[in-house]
């Protein structure tokens, strides 16, 4: 988001942006009693889906983060049953837990926990350590940990989850022009056509 929102507060002169950070519910909440304008959030979390709108951004493939030596990567087919087998690192922000178990038990499965944390750098330095192994969005993936410790990323065989970035509004509302543009901008960016971007922004200032 910086990189985007600092483009559109250059680009589009006159439309300012107040930001706000909460957890999903709350911002669920605040779209629905109309305190806020919109949202960029993890849409596969929604759960008010009947009284928000949402358009998707980004959608990410989860798969699983190892050491180069861990005895996994040798298999030539990954299920969750094989990773149940092994010290798993569960990280806990954005609701990631829950929805790492609700897929797990689908399955029957539980993950092997060993560690729960809200910080990536925490997963990224445990599982590069070989201390344990993690599934997670491949957004968030760095070949390194900040301790300098390699990780691979490796598909599984099971279908999990994908995480699916995106603007959410209330539905029962029509987007403001200068919300709307934000909208137009961001999703023209998210799509890699910078310039289609800002000549979307560009049309929406002069008409302002």
């Amino acid at each position: 988001m910086p990189r985007y929102l600092a483009k559109f507060q250059t680009n589009a002169l006159g439309i300012g942006t107040e930001l706000f950070e909460g957890p999903r519910s709350m911002i669920e909440q605040r779209l629905i009693d109309g305190e806020l304008d919109l949202a960029v959030m993890l849409i596969s979390n929604l759960v008010l889906t009947e009284q928000l709108s949402s358009k998707m951004l980004l959608r990410s493939v989860r798969r699983l983060w190892v050491a180069p030596s861990h005895p996994i990567t040798r298999l030539r087919s990954i299920t969750l049953t094989e990773v149940a087998k092994y010290p798993y690192v569960m990280l806990t922000t954005d609701e990631s837990s829950s929805t790492t178990l609700r897929y797990w038990t689908a399955q029957g499965l539980k993950p092997k926990t060993v560690f729960r944390t809200s910080s990536i750098e925490a997963v990224r330095s445990m599982v590069g350590s070989g201390l344990g192994v993690t599934i997670l969005s491949e957004l968030i993936y760095r070949p390194r940990s900040y301790d300098n410790q390699r990780i691979e990323l490796l598909d599984l065989a099971d279908t999990v989850p994908t995480m699916d970035i995106g603007l959410v509004w209330r539905t029962d509302s029509d987007l403001p022009p200068l919300t709307q543009a934000f909208c137009d901008f961001l999703q023209f960016s998210s799509s890699g056509d910078d310039r289609a971007a800002m000549e979307v922004h560009k049309g929406q200032r002069h008409s302002a």
